[in-house]
């Protein structure tokens, strides 16, 4: 087993990092107010004494970021570094990304294909997703049955810890953390690599994230005061209440 290089590696974390942070700062400028606050809970706001109009607004700003976060970073970071770093343990394979609807990465050795779904944590399924993936595989064990080679399905979390389980129903394997960095590169400690690599780019990213949310911060305030405050800079309540909640006829 060859260890992945640092250097090679650093720049994939410090590109994977960008891409994060470009899309962080690309939701808060894409983001509308009137579009959260239908979807948030006014009377839970009153209940609780948010009386502030920046409170109320840094409390939907932090719950989006929370919730924007995991997704984003699944996708700009943890997807694309499995990608990069897929087959370092298997030398001399092939490797194929998205091998097949439900599968980010083959890799096909001389003997067997590795079909891989590629998921940031380990509570992504339902009964209905977990079905779906199931399926999935299967399919695709169905089209690469010609190759004659023995098929292997996997779906590997990017974080988390799980016990190696193989599906009873889909026969696929599910390995998370450690397990699944290691059944990709060779490298035991390779999930804690990806740490040291960062360095100091979550700060330098940071500072400039900083920026863009206290513009965003304000822009709703100001926004939120002009169609949701009355005269004397109180929040109108039933104002707000009835944008969330009245009648489609009354909008």
């Amino acid at each position: 087993m060859i260890m992945i290089s640092a250097k090679m590696l650093e720049k994939a974390v410090a590109e994977r990092l960008d891409s994060f942070y470009r899309r962080r700062i690309d939701k808060l400028k894409e983001l509308d107010l009137k579009s959260v606050l239908k979807r948030k809970n006014p009377y839970l706001f009153r209940a609780v004494g948010m009386n502030d109009a920046a409170e109320i607004v840094d409390g939907l700003l932090q719950a989006f970021v929370s919730s924007s976060d995991e997704t984003l970073f699944g996708n700009e970071f943890f997807e694309p570094l499995a990608k990069a770093v897929a087959g370092n343990g298997f030398p001399g394979s092939e490797i194929q990304i998205s091998h097949g609807e439900g599968a980010d990465i083959g890799i096909e050795t001389k003997t067997q294909n590795i079909a891989i779904a590629v998921k940031s944590g380990t509570s992504v399924f339902n009964a209905q997703s977990r079905s779906r993936q199931a399926t999935d595989f299967l399919a695709l064990r169905k089209r690469l049955d010609k190759t004659r080679k023995h098929f292997e399905a996997v779906v590997g979390y990017c974080y988390g810890r799980k016990k190696t389980r193989q599906d009873s129903a889909s026969t696929f394997k599910e390995l998370a953390g450690q397990d699944f960095w290691e059944m990709l590169t060779g490298e035991k400690d390779f999930y804690l690599r990806i740490l040291s690599l960062m360095k100091d780019l979550p700060a330098r990213h940071k500072d400039l994230f900083n920026e863009e949310y206290a513009k965003a911060k304000n822009r709703f305030v100001a926004e939120f005061l002009t169609d949701f405050a009355a005269k004397d800079g109180s929040i109108d309540w039933e104002k707000l209440t009835a944008f969330n909640s009245g009648s489609e006829k009354m909008q």
